[in-house]
């Protein structure tokens, strides 16, 4: 360090590091400690202002049902494009506004400028937004949502809400009932990345969930991996006997949409079909049509 406050500051960052490796560790400042606490101050700086600035911006990937071809829903994907850092993922930013105390601001942007989006598209076709679990900790999450639904003129159901396993992890009860407010209020739940954080069977029997997400990383060696295989027809099999829809994410190959249909999965979302685009695109994309085939192959559910 070059002064007090260097010298001071760097055990602090060492002890971070240390923190984070878990219990009776030591760490050594390096510089890269330092490179990555810069770096987090400056999106924690950029984030106070993005939202007051019109920085963030939803893109929206088409989810497509494999019976009619069409798309089924859209799921909205919070971008930023940091005016000197350049774009910063959501798996980077997003732990940072919950540090901050600013997801709920954030949450309750991407609710109104999604919900307004799908408001302009046919009746049939929902939007599909992902809450982190830091968001369902909060008590005023039901009445920002209906709130959200009232002014953007948007029905209920055509709102599905993805949460992850993680959330299962907090004991304190909160979760548990606003979830189960949330489905008074008529919205969709899907449980995102099935499969590849704490999965119980117990999550489907006790909640509901109107539509079962399997992880990217199973299809995406479905094709060469018989555990990857059997896993995705399992989860297809159980969602059809619980009759819930089912997403296969990661779609990017031919052979990937052919197993996915095979396992008897509802929907497909991925690069095939179509990369996230912005609110125009997707616009002109729901009103172009089946982006794929119609067909009902067997094991489908049609009802």
């Amino acid at each position: 360090g070059r002064d007090i406050d260097e010298l001071t500051q760097h055990p602090d960052l060492a002890l971070d590091e240390a923190k984070r490796a878990g219990c009776t560790r030591a760490a050594s400042f390096t510089w890269s400690l330092k490179e990555r606490f810069n770096r987090v101050h400056e999106i924690e700086t950029g984030l106070r202002r993005a939202i007051a600035v019109d920085e963030l911006k939803l893109a929206f990937q088409p989810i497509v049902d494999l019976a009619s071809g069409r798309i089924d829903a859209c799921e909205a994907l919070l971008r930023w494009d940091h005016p000197t850092l350049g774009p910063v993922s959501p798996a980077e930013f997003i732990p940072i506004a919950e540090g901050m105390g600013m997801i709920e601001s954030m949450t309750a942007w991407v609710l109104r400028s999604a919900c307004s989006a799908a408001a302009s598209w046919p009746g049939d076709v929902r939007i599909a937004i992902n809450i982190s679990p830091a968001s369902l900790k909060s008590s005023d999450l039901p009445a920002n949502v209906i709130a959200t639904l009232l002014e953007t003129g948007l029905s209920a159901r055509r709102l599905e809400l993805e949460v992850t396993e993680s959330i299962f992890l907090d004991d304190s009860g909160q979760t548990n009932a606003i979830l189960r407010e949330l489905q008074r209020i008529g919205l969709r739940l899907a449980l995102d990345d099935f499969g590849t954080g704490y999965s119980s069977l117990s999550y489907l029997r006790s909640y509901r969930f109107d539509t079962l997400k399997v992880d990217q990383s199973f299809m995406a060696g479905v094709q060469d991996n018989r555990e990857d295989r059997a896993i995705v027809h399992a989860i297809g099999h159980l969602a059809r006997a619980l009759d819930m829809d089912t997403v296969a994410e990661g779609i990017e190959t031919e052979d990937q949409l052919m197993h996915a249909r095979q396992a008897g999965f509802t929907n497909v979302q991925g690069y095939l079909l179509s990369r996230p685009v912005d609110r125009d695109a997707i616009g002109r994309l729901i009103a172009s049509g089946p982006l794929l085939p119609k067909a009902v192959p067997v094991g489908i559910r049609t009802a």
